[in-house]
C-alpha cells in the first residue's frame, strides 16, 4: 500500500458531547468515502507533528501490524507518542472549545462543505511554540531541560517529532 495523501485544515469548534460530535464526523467521513482525524493543536508541535503522526500511522496500518483497530486512533497514538489509547484520545477532541488540525485522508470532494456545519475553518497559525506551550509539550512528551540544552531551543520541535518516531521502536 502506498502512502496515503492527506489534506490538513486548521479549524475551531465547540464540543458539548464527544460521542455525538465524533458520530457526526464519522457520518461525514462515511458519506465522503474518507477518514477524518481531529488533532488537538494545543497538544501538538505544529503541522509537521501532524504530518509525522499520519505518515507513521499509515505505514503501521499498511504493514499489517497496527497498534489500534482504526486508522484514526492509530494516528492519535503516534501524535501522542504512546501505545495507550486513553492517553492518545486526549490528543483528539475534548469538551469545550477546540483548536484542531483536521486531517482528511485521502482528500475527498465536498468534505469541507460537509464539515462546515460542524467546524469553522480558520487561518490558524499554531506553528509557534510559546513558553507555556513548550512547557506543556515537554511535560506531555517527557522532554527534559537537559535535552533542550543539548539540542537548543530552536530544535525543540525535533525532540517532539523524535517521540513520534520512537513509538515504532517501542512496539
Amino acid at each position: 500500500m502506498k502512502e496515503v495523501t492527506c489534506e490538513i485544515y486548521p479549524a475551531v469548534f465547540t464540543v458539548n458531547d464527544n460521542v455525538r460530535f465524533l458520530r457526526e464526523i464519522r457520518k461525514v467521513a462515511d458519506e465522503c468515502g474518507t477518514h477524518i482525524i481531529l488533532f488537538d493543536a494545543d497538544r501538538l508541535a505544529g503541522r509537521d507533528h501532524v504530518d509525522a503522526a499520519l505518515r507513521h500511522a499509515w505505514r503501521s496500518w499498511a504493514g499489517g501490524e497496527p497498534i489500534s483497530n482504526s486508522i484514526e486512533m492509530e494516528a492519535l497514538l503516534y501524535a501522542a507518542g504512546t501505545r495507550q489509547c486513553q492517553v492518545a484520545a486526549s490528543f483528539g477532541i475534548h469538551p469545550g472549545e477546540n483548536h484542531s488540525y483536521i486531517a482528511v485522508c485521502p482528500p475527498a470532494p465536498g468534505v469541507r462543505d460537509h464539515l462546515a456545519g460542524l467546524v469553522t475553518f480558520v487561518d490558524g497559525n499554531w506553528e509557534s511554540i510559546d513558553p507555556a506551550k513548550r512547557a506543556r509539550l515537554a511535560d506531555l512528551f517527557g522532554i527534559t531541560p537537559e535535552e533542550i540544552l543539548v539540542v537548543g531551543e530552536t530544535r525543540f520541535q525535533d525532540l517532539v517529532l523524535e517521540r513520534v518516531a520512537l513509538l515504532d521502536v517501542y512496539r
